[in-house]
């Protein structure tokens, strides 16, 4: 496993953590949810872009 392999693997398990992290907040509901639903979601498409950047970047690296 190369270590690009690993920072992906890391990636999709960190987008997993806070997409689950979100809802989890949003079937809780309340003032948490009020106050940083945007701030998981952002995070969440945030994380989503870094993981295909270096999927793509992987991919590129793998037929080069």
């Amino acid at each position: 496993m190369t270590m690009l392999t690993a920072v992906i693997i890391l990636c999709v398990l960190l987008t997993t953590g806070i997409l689950f992290t979100g809802v989890g907040s949003m079937i809780h509901g309340g003032q948490f949810d009020e106050r940083h639903n945007e701030q998981f979601m952002f995070a969440r498409v945030a994380a989503q872009a870094v993981t295909l950047l270096l999927m793509l970047l992987a991919l590129f690296l793998a037929t080069s």
